[in-house]
Parts: C-alpha cells; structure tokens; sequence
C-alpha cells in the first residue's frame, strides 16, 4: 500500500463531507451506498442496467434467475443495517425455511434426520430481496443512481483515485466518456469486475487473485407442485454433491407458491439446458425422489443455465502500488462457488464491517485499514467455500494448495461431516458455521469434540424421511 495514504485517505472520522461513487447497484452496492450516506455529502450509485420498478430478472444479475438462499448470518446483518427488514421479507411472502425440519435432505450416502430447525433460510427469490432492499436506500435522501451507465475506468493516478469515467448505455446515447469525480469509490460491480484493467491503466497494481474451479455448472426451471408432496410435511429437497458424488440438487419454495429447481453437475456433464433432458439428467442424483417429482411437476419457465462458478478472492489486503480512495466489496473481492448460497449473506456482513471500520473513532479509516476489514467479512465464507471445492475431482486453480494445517483440521472435519446428519449437537453447530452466524471455533467447543472423537456415527434414515421428527434437543 502506497505509503502516502495516511495523508491520502478519505479520513470519513473528520468533520470534512464528500462524494462517494458505488460502482453497481447489486446487493452489495445497495448496502455500501446505506452505510457510505452517514458519512458523505452525497452518493452515486452506477449501474450498467435501466432498474426495474417491480421485482424482475435484469441483465446485470446473471444468476438471478437461480436458486438464492439467505443465510442467518445475512438476515442479522440486513436486520442491523435496515431495523425492521427481515419484517418486510416475511411480510412479501419469502417462504422460511427451518433447517433441518424442513428439507428432505442428502449428504455422503446419508439422509438427514428431520429435528427440529437449529437456523432458518430464506429461499425466496433475488429479485424480490433485490427491489426490497433497493426500495429501503434509494429513499435516503443523499444516494442517487445514474442508470444504464458503464463504468469503463478510473480517474486518478496510483497514489488516489479521483473519480470514474463513464459512458452511457443503449441506443441514442451519447458514446463519449464523461468524469464523475469522486473523493471515494467502491467496486460492487459483481464477479464481471474490471478492476484490474481499470488499476492498471492508471499506473497502480492490480490485485493479486486466488481462484479455485471446480467447472461446476447448474440449470435452474421454475415448476408448480401437482403432487401436493411438498408445503406441507416438507418444503423442498437438498441434494449435495461431494467428491464421490458430484450431482446436486435443490428444490426450493418461491414466494409465490412455485418450486425453483436447480441441477447441478461439473466440467464434461453439465446439466443441459434442453427442457425434456433436463428432467432426465436428475435420473444421474444418488436417489430417484427428485426425478419421480419432476415427472409429475408442471413447468412454469424455460430451463436457464449458469456456468461461472469459480471461487476467486482478490487480494488487496496485501502490499502492492495501490491508490487511496478505492475499494472493493462483495462479489468484486471476493466470489464463491453460488452452489453453498453465501453470497448475499456475505454482501450484508461485509456492509456491516464496512459501517464498524468507517465508525471506529480509535483509527483513521484509511482505505488498507477498511479493505483489510472488508476481506476479513468474507473469510469464513472462503474457508467453506474454497476448502470444499479443493477436495473435488477436476478442480483447477492457484489456491489448491494443501498446507500441513489442512490435513488434520480435514480430517476432523470428516467427521463433523458424517456425524451431523444424524446428530442434534454436531449438527446444530455445523449449520451455526456453515449459516455464518457462529465461528469456525463453534465445531471445537467441548461438547462437539466428545461427539466428533469419541462418539460413533450416529444411525439415519435408511429412506428419504418424508415426515419431520417431533424428538426435542
């Protein structure tokens, strides 16, 4: 980091306001923009897409069309950063997922058993969480957003960066760059970034970027239930690939009574975007019950397909020619594999940091400081993400590396693994890590060891247990 940033930075614990870009309206922008207006004269917000008005499907969120889940740890943060929001979720009809109750759910040649819910997930769809928490922000009278609008460089030199160079998007627009000068820019410009170029062109370093690929590819269609299986006993099912077993599924209520159904398979069988062949490839799932509810489901959508699912940290933590008054957030730093539904929970935790880094009185939030913050929001996430994937077959990448550490915490792991679908202590505390709403350390309290070292593999339903189990832990 430049050593002149103390000087440099945007010190937002002074009495000095300014102007603040955001570079993208996702979820991620969104709430960086909410937390940024308590500390700016002002706000923009640029987004490449024209915003809808109700919640629709844009070009700019790819993998809206997919299957979203948010996590309790993302719930706690949009509760902290918008009073009331989880309120307003509910109230629109997000369906409210117990886990794991709920869900007929499958794991390592194992079915869960049905206890009673420990975390409770949203599977409601993006763009409805999406207009929400737009609607919330955008009301703030200091943000603005300049739509249909690219970001296609950065104003500014490798000491700071001075603003944005834009260009209007769509036809009859005008086709020359404009500045939008700027005190403070933040990249929520998703998984797409052009950070690096846009670094580079003004002579400071991009960041040095972690990626693990797995080549997993999923295919998501939209059904109705005509079976009347699920609403009732159970509300969807769960299929999780591993290293074995590297199909995947999920069925997931929607908020307006429909079942998102996503496929999942890596590099050389992807699941196809063909309507009938799509219900034939989940006869390649471990067990037939997902299959025989597709051949009696109705279709409700074309069959959309997804591809881009490489985990990718960028790190611009570590020491590098970086310019003051730029960061980045959410999928822009960090990106994990959508198939373990972190990344919205992972944008409002990273908000929340964002609002503590720039509120702490003890230190000048310089921009290393704040970005060092911001990576930490998203480490757990990594950890799970990242940690997994590089156990499965084909995976490719520069973060593959297996440290002396990795060996005996996998190990212990493993069993955490085989024991928590059958047992109420590990499995409350694995979903409390993997929900982001507790620790890594939470998998070593006392009485989870006694079970993991000492405790047997505890017995599970030999069959999909279609009921939930009344037994209280």
């Amino acid at each position: 980091m430049n050593s002149r940033e103390n000087q440099a930075s945007w010190d937002l614990a002074g009495t000095r306001r300014r102007h603040a870009v955001v570079i993208g309206a996702s979820l991620a922008g969104l709430l960086a923009a909410h937390v940024l207006a308590d500390h700016a004269d002002r706000v923009t917000i640029v987004e490449r897409d024209r915003l809808p008005q109700e919640p629709e499907q844009r070009p700019g969120v790819p993998q809206g069309r997919h299957a979203h889940v948010l996590l309790e740890g993302g719930q706690r943060a949009l509760d902290a950063l918008l009073p009331g929001f989880m309120d307003e979720l509910r109230a629109a009809g997000a369906p409210r997922v117990g886990m794991p109750s709920d869900l007929v759910q499958w794991q390592d040649g194992r079915w869960f058993r049905r206890l009673p819910a420990t975390t409770y997930i949203y599977t409601g769809s993006r763009p409805q969480l999406e207009q929400l928490v737009r609607r919330r922000v955008l009301a703030h009278p200091m943000i603005e957003v300049v739509e249909a609008t690219s970001v296609v460089g950065l104003s500014g030199d490798a000491s700071r960066v001075r603003g944005v160079l834009l260009r209007e998007r769509g036809e009859g627009s005008r086709q020359e760059e404009r500045l939008l000068e700027a005190d403070l820019v933040v990249d929520a410009s998703g998984r797409g970034t052009k950070a690096a170029q846009w670094l580079s062109a003004i002579g400071a370093e991009p960041p040095h970027e972690e990626s693990i690929d797995t080549g997993l590819a999923y295919a998501t269609r939209i059904y109705c239930d005509t079976s009347g299986s699920l609403g009732t006993q159970s509300l969807g099912y769960y299929v999780i690939a591993n290293p074995s077993q590297v199909y995947g599924t999920v069925v997931l209520p929607l908020e307006d009574g429909r079942y998102l159904v996503t496929l999942s398979g890596l590099r050389g069988d992807e699941p196809p975007t063909d309507e009938e062949e799509f219900v034939a490839y989940a006869k390649r799932l471990p067990h037939p019950l997902v299959h025989r509810w597709l051949r009696t489901a109705e279709p409700q959508s074309p069959v959309s397909g997804f591809r881009q699912t490489a985990n990718v940290r960028r790190r611009y933590d570590l020491p590098g020619r970086r310019p003051a008054g730029f960061l980045a957030i959410g999928d822009a730093l960090c990106t994990f594999n959508p198939v373990y539904g972190q990344g919205m929970a992972v944008a409002a935790i990273s908000a929340v940091a964002l609002r503590d880094a720039l509120a702490d009185r003890r230190r000048t939030p310089t921009t290393r400081r704040v970005q060092q913050a911001l990576l930490a929001a998203s480490r757990q996430a990594w950890d799970i993400s990242a940690g997994a994937d590089k156990a499965m077959p084909g995976a490719i990448g520069n973060a593959l590396t297996i440290r002396p550490i990795d060996r005996p915490v996998g190990w212990y792991l493993r069993r955490v693994q085989e024991r928590s679908p059958g047992d109420p202590v590990v499995g409350r505390a694995f979903r409390s890590v993997l929900t982001l709403t507790a620790p890594v350390t939470a998998l070593f309290a006392p009485k989870v060891v006694r079970a993991v070292l000492l405790g047997p593999v505890p017995a599970t339903p030999a069959e999909p247990p279609m009921a939930r189990e009344e037994t209280r832990t």
